[in-house]
């Protein structure tokens, strides 16, 4: 099973130049047991910026969670995905308060988009995301540790705004969920994530 690693550019998906062609990762939403984190980051969707064959002058903006620096999966149905992303000081606070109290509700939702350019089309396209669908998952267990930490201080990659790394493995829940793939602008494909278990 081909495993897939993305290392996205903070600094592009913070501060989106339009001549630079570097993947931008976006974690477009993410609910931890019952606390939603926060969609307080307005930066530029790639697609649009380069929409109408190169267009570069459309900068729409979206509001997102974090900025992803990394993301990658193994490949297998239960294999856990694993993300590193940049948040905001109040969406840091929120992480940090469930780390020190008792994270009994380990489930994760969550949906994200990956960014890569086609350097023939000239556009930019969606290489891995959650087609606007949510993901359903639980925070992944090593040696009964959960896979979540937050780091206390300020990232320096990128000074303003102000962010704070986080890094979360995720399993999928019992359910065979789909994970959308594109190595260029018009060839796609999906591979399953999870698998459904009767009764469960």
């Amino acid at each position: 099973m081909a495993s897939s690693y993305y290392a996205c550019s903070v600094r592009q998906g913070f501060n989106f130049e339009k001549d630079q062609q570097y993947l931008v990762g976006h974690l477009v939403s993410m609910t931890i047991g019952t606390v939603a984190l926060a969609a307080d980051e307005t930066l530029t969707i790639p697609t649009a910026a380069f929409a109408a064959g190169g267009n570069t002058d459309v900068t729409a903006g979206t509001a997102v969670v974090a900025v992803i620096s990394s993301i990658s999966w193994e490949g297998g149905y239960a294999d856990p995905l694993h993300i590193s992303c940049q948040l905001s000081n109040e969406n840091q606070k929120k992480v940090s308060v469930m780390l020190h109290t008792n994270l009994l509700d380990n489930t994760v939702v969550f949906q994200f988009n990956i960014y890569a350019y086609d350097a023939i089309a000239k556009v930019y396209y969606l290489a891995f995301h959650s087609n606007a669908t949510d993901m359903n998952g639980l925070i992944y267990k090593q040696g009964g540790k959960l896979d979540l930490s937050m780091d206390p201080l300020p990232s320096n990659q990128v000074v303003s705004p102000m962010n704070f790394e986080m890094a979360i493995g995720i399993m999928p829940k019992p359910s065979a969920q789909v994970l959308n793939f594109a190595v260029s602008n018009t060839d796609k494909f999906v591979k399953t994530w999870g698998v459904t278990v009767a009764g469960a």
